[in-house]
């Protein structure tokens, strides 16, 4: 089993690494493969709508959004971490989601998002990046608190010792769900039936 964590933020070793790594170390404590995937730096453009990615599991942009998709192949679950900007979801990691989930298919991998904050707009980043997954059909995997961190520096994450509790237990709940879904799998427990997708308009 493995965990693709993504890190959203600018700086490939700050805030929201810092959280990840937290996350990382439990899984695999528990026994679980990871692999932190950083989006860089380049500009990520968002979503053009054209579509050209359905079908084809790639975006017609040739970027961090592909590589990670290429990854995402062999991952069994996900992390992804934003910083806080504007109290909300980080530019670059708006564009990559935005383009990771419609191009990709993710249905029934559990995942979770953790945010990293100097002060506030923790809570409404949070709530952007679940949406993410509850569209998708993504067991969301929760914490004993929400999945944040606050401070200014790696180190001042560190201090932050409730939030670094949130993230290994974050981490030991994402294992013992991977494990359980292999226990089921293994016994023979199919999975959800999934029904065509229904959509409609609010105007006639």
């Amino acid at each position: 089993m493995k965990v693709l964590l993504i890190n959203g933020s600018p700086d490939r070793e700050g805030c929201t690494y810092t959280a990840l790594c937290e996350v990382e170390k439990t899984l695999r404590a528990e026994g679980i493969d990871t692999e932190i995937f950083h989006i860089g730096v380049e500009p990520l453009p968002g979503c053009s709508g054209c579509c050209g990615c359905e079908g084809q599991g790639r975006c017609i942009f040739d970027d961090a959004v592909n590589e990670a998709l290429e990854k995402a192949e062999t991952a069994d679950a996900y992390v992804f971490g934003s910083p806080v900007h504007y109290a909300g979801i980080a530019g670059d990691m708006k564009s990559f989601m935005d383009r990771f989930f419609w191009a990709g298919d993710h249905t029934l991998k559990p995942a979770a998002a953790v945010v990293s904050c100097r002060r506030a707009g923790a809570t409404a980043t949070l709530d952007g990046l679940n949406k993410y997954m509850t569209i998708a059909q993504m067991p969301v995997v929760s914490s004993g608190y929400w999945n944040m961190v606050h401070g200014n520096t790696p180190d001042e994450v560190r201090q932050d010792l409730e939030g670094m509790q949130v993230m290994r237990t974050l981490g030991r709940n994402m294992a013992w769900l991977l494990k359980s879904i292999e226990a089921g799998r293994n016994a023979g427990l199919p999975l959800p039936e999934r029904e065509k997708r229904i959509a409609t308009n609010f105007i006639r």
